[in-house]
């Protein structure tokens, strides 16, 4: 049976660039798109046009993650690997001029809640296939080794996504299901509302780098680690 994955934030980006990564592996590809009117899916659909379903998605939304999850039934009934790559990183403010605890809700909503809502709603699809779940955080989640001083709503989000993760690591992990916390390096990605290019990184080499970490097995899956493009790990 032809593998198949589901990416979380799949319009540009580190989501695309994973998404055409598969794609080009022969897998077939369920993208969630938040921004029709990116068109860079829609171009990748027209070179994979069996491969490649476009999947409408807000992961703040449990109505459309749920919408999503039928969408997707009307095709398969398995999904291999979860791939929840949906992320945002907004400007809070700093703590002598005030912060903005309204956006740094809206991260947690989506940064956080988003990913457990897009595991709860695919879990069934998930029990049928190769039982991967796929979680992209950052150096930044890392209480062991921050370093900044600022955007306070997007580093505590991806520490609680981490412990969100560990959570479901010990729930899942008996089941049979294998993770991947993955911190995917500094991509010139999106995750600003615009293309980051101080970065060092093209998503598309990122996501190269991304595949064997991804795709292969490892000797300690019953460990949870993160782990960066590199192959190292990186402390909670």
């Amino acid at each position: 049976m032809q593998n198949t994955a589901f990416v979380t934030g799949a319009d540009r980006g580190v989501g695309f660039a994973l998404s055409a990564a598969f794609l080009q592996r022969g897998w077939r590809v369920f993208a969630g798109q938040y921004m029709p009117e990116w068109h860079e899916l829609a171009t990748l659909s027209s070179q994979f046009p069996k491969l490649l379903h476009i999947v409408q998605l807000d992961v703040s939304s449990m109505e459309s993650v749920q919408a999503a999850a039928r969408t997707v039934a009307e095709t398969t009934d398995q999904i291999d690997l979860l791939i929840n790559n949906a992320g945002i990183l907004q400007e809070y403010g700093e703590l002598r001029t005030g912060l903005d605890s309204v956006a740094m809700h809206r991260t947690f909503d989506v940064n956080v809640l988003g990913v457990i809502r897009v595991v709860e709603a695919f879990l069934p699809f998930m029990d049928r296939g190769m039982r991967r779940l796929v979680f992209l955080s950052t150096d930044n989640s890392s209480i062991a080794m921050l370093r900044i001083q600022g955007r306070f709503g997007y580093c505590m989000s991806k520490t609680a996504l981490n412990m969100a993760v560990k959570i479901m690591f010990n729930h899942l992990r008996p089941e049979g299901y294998t993770f991947r916390l993955y911190h995917p390096g500094w991509v010139r990605a999106y995750v600003l509302g615009y293309k980051n290019m101080k970065a060092n990184m093209e998503p598309e080499e990122g996501a190269e780098k991304a595949m064997p970490i991804l795709l292969e097995n490892r000797d300690d899956e019953d460990r949870l680690v993160m782990i960066d493009c590199f192959g190292r790990e990186w402390p909670f």
